[in-house]
């Protein structure tokens, strides 16, 4: 018996020994974890001001406005649009823009006639019509074949920040080949996520 109770002794001091060392690794140990966590990807979402003199509340920003047509072009004629683009997403984004056309809708090829100057438009007064001292800077004068193949790069628009720009549309020297010829094209701003 004596080796029995000291067999069942040690093992109780076993079994002690044991819990004392798990109570004693459960008070130095513990765990905190964060749930649930959710990840949600930047959005790029380009929009156009319908009223150049409104707001970029959502009735006034718009994916698609018509252009005016322009009749009788002559040599050295130039037209300016105005145009503010804003950036409803929610990061910035590189602002481009290319010229899209389809070679059947310029049969005559007048855009290598037709030039582009883009120019920074800050509309100090928000009102929509180009003030003195509102014009920035040009980007540079571009043929519409250039304008298709390079585009023109206007920078870094932030998210929730608007741009204004004056799109001067003039025409060089037209051959008698070019007279009364028509053309239709498209063109489109495009944002890159940065």
């Amino acid at each position: 018996m004596t080796i029995r109770k000291s067999t069942i002794g040690l093992g109780s001091l076993l079994v002690v020994a044991v819990g004392l060392m798990g109570v004693a690794y459960a008070s130095f140990t513990d765990q905190s974890k964060f749930a649930g966590s959710r990840f949600s990807i930047g959005s790029a979402d380009l929009k156009l001001l319908d009223n150049l003199a409104g707001g970029t509340d959502a009735l006034n920003l718009v994916d698609t406005k018509p252009v005016p047509s322009y009749d009788n072009i002559s040599p050295q004629w130039f037209s300016d649009y105005l145009i503010k683009i804003y950036n409803n997403g929610t990061q910035p984004v590189t602002l481009t823009s290319n010229m899209n056309y389809e070679t059947s809708n310029d049969p005559a090829s007048i855009r290598e006639i037709l030039y582009m100057e883009p120019y920074d438009w800050n509309d100090a007064d928000a009102d929509g019509v180009v003030d003195e001292g509102e014009q920035g800077n040009s980007y540079g004068k571009k043929a519409f074949t250039s304008w298709k193949t390079t585009g023109f790069n206007f920078g870094q628009l932030e998210a929730g920040t608007t741009k204004g720009l004056i799109m001067r549309f003039s025409a060089g020297n037209i051959s008698n080949s070019k007279m009364g010829a028509v053309g239709t094209f498209d063109y489109m701003f495009d944002s890159v996520g940065i």
